[in-house]
């Protein structure tokens, strides 16, 4: 059974033990809540915690909680039903991004916070920091093959991409401003797409897409029983002594305290196992700018680029999906009758008037009409961002669009936003339909960042091959 995200929040009890479930508030429930302590939580019998949403955090696998904070929040829950006069809590989970959460929690969307990683405040913040962790350093990460750094002003003129709302960004800062002074390089800092999580960004660290990247040690040696490639460069730290926290509004002075009591408790350890297996289940993304790989992407890049400009698409995202699809190969057969360069099956080339699949021209042609016939009668509101619509135009590709408006429409039930794809919709396709087409749209959209981050080579009127991959890395 895949990798999945279970959305019914106002979970069951099992046992007296409070059992998390992740997703959105559901409709009925109100969006904010007043700033309240531990006695008005305990009345109400439930937490509301805006959680990081990455997979990293909050992911869950056979019913058993993998993310880190999943499993530490579900700990609490039962600490605080085993104190004096404790009861029984409901955990509510709220998935945000990183970088939202403490603006979540000053807006009432929760009770505290549980990022799962290092989450520096606000300047002037009054929010309470409660300590939950021991601290921990942020580390240099490369791929296998990548040449790291030894010690900490070898990174001086290094290019590092970072997921949005990395705490390693002040970090680098002040590295850069101690470079300065000793008349070195900065490091170049390299922000990620917004749609990928920390986990994302190592899996492309480890493809060697992204160079390098700066994480916490934990987190990072986590990810390295799963992504066998990486390789961690302890020695490298650019932060010492990392505060692992929870926030919580300012009057909830008790509720902090009993986290820091739940702190000083013995901890269990995550289930490395079901981690294992879980993300075994994942498609991991490879470097698809190998010297082979150009050469065949430069083979097809007027065609690609002439049904793009034909049909409004970036020419890029036709070759992620390419690479996806058939590896380049316009040659390539696949299920259901589906071939050549983007695998469109037969029935679906038809229904945008073209019949035959076999020449690479026929295939493209058939396929960008077909894509944009989607994009059309599915996802044209002006609430949708291009990202987003670009990520259900795939992901309708692969599913059927009707039941990805299926799946957006569950979504908004469930509370979600149906109008996000990326960490919203995905979750409710995962529960529904499988970890298929969330690797599908996770793992085009991967080689899109990674050929867009390219395209001033990969348009240029003559693409070198020979010495690419080495121009590619000069940065690292």
């Amino acid at each position: 059974m895949p990798f999945r995200f279970t959305l019914a929040i106002l979970g069951c009890l099992l046992a007296g033990s409070a059992q998390a479930r992740l997703g959105a508030l559901p409709p009925e429930a109100p969006r904010h809540v007043a700033a309240r302590d531990l006695v008005a939580i305990e009345r109400a019998g439930e937490l509301r915690v805006l959680v990081n949403q990455s997979r990293h955090s909050s992911g869950e696998w056979n019913g058993q909680a993998l993310g880190i904070e999943y499993r530490r929040l579900e700990a609490f829950a039962r600490y605080l039903r085993h104190q004096p006069g404790g009861r029984t809590l409901r955990l509510v989970l709220v998935p945000k991004a990183k970088d939202d959460l403490l603006a979540a929690l000053q807006r009432g969307e929760g009770d505290l916070v549980a990022p799962g990683e290092t989450l520096l405040p606000p300047p002037h913040s009054a929010l309470i920091a409660a300590s939950v962790a021991a601290p921990t350093s942020l580390v240099v990460v490369g791929g296998r093959g990548q040449r790291l750094p030894r010690q900490l002003e070898q990174l001086a003129g290094r290019r590092v991409v970072l997921p949005q709302g990395s705490a390693a960004g002040p970090a680098l800062a002040r590295l850069n401003a101690q470079l300065e002074r000793r008349r070195l390089r900065p490091v170049q800092v390299e922000w990620a797409d917004p749609t990928l999580a920390v986990e994302d960004v190592l899996e492309l660290t480890q493809a060697g897409i992204y160079p390098l990247t700066v994480v916490e040690s934990g987190l990072a040696h986590r990810w390295a029983r799963v992504l066998s490639r990486l390789r961690v460069a302890d020695r490298v730290v650019v932060a010492h002594d990392q505060a692992q926290l929870w926030y919580l509004r300012t009057p909830a002075h008790q509720l902090a305290e009993r986290i820091r009591a739940f702190a000083r408790q013995p901890q269990a350890h995550d289930d490395d196992k079901a981690f294992r297996q879980a993300s075994a289940r994942r498609y991991q993304v490879r470097d698809p700018l190998q010297a082979h790989d150009r050469k065949r992407l430069a083979r097809v890049r007027p065609l690609l680029q002439r049904y793009a400009k034909a049909y409004d698409f970036d020419w890029l995202t036709l070759a992620a999906m390419a690479y996806k699809e058939s590896g380049l190969d316009p040659h390539a057969r696949g299920a259901g009758r589906a071939a050549g360069l983007l695998q469109i099956t037969p029935r679906a080339a038809r229904s945008v008037g073209v019949r035959n699949l076999h020449s690479a021209e026929d295939n493209v042609k058939a396929a960008t009409r077909y894509l944009a016939r989607l994009r059309r009668e599915f996802f044209s509101s002006p609430r949708l961002t291009e990202r987003e619509r670009r990520a259900f135009t795939l992901a309708a590709y692969n599913l059927g669009p009707e039941r990805v408006q299926a799946l957006r429409a569950k979504a908004r039930k469930q509370g979600l936003d149906g109008d996000r794809w990326f960490f919203q919709v995905e979750r409710i396709a995962a529960e529904e339909v499988g970890i298929g087409v969330v690797n599908y749209v996770a793992s085009v959209n991967k080689y899109r960042v990674a050929f867009s981050r390219e395209r001033a080579r990969l348009e240029a009127p003559a693409v070198a091959t020979t010495n690419a991959k080495g121009a590619r890395h000069e940065d690292g």
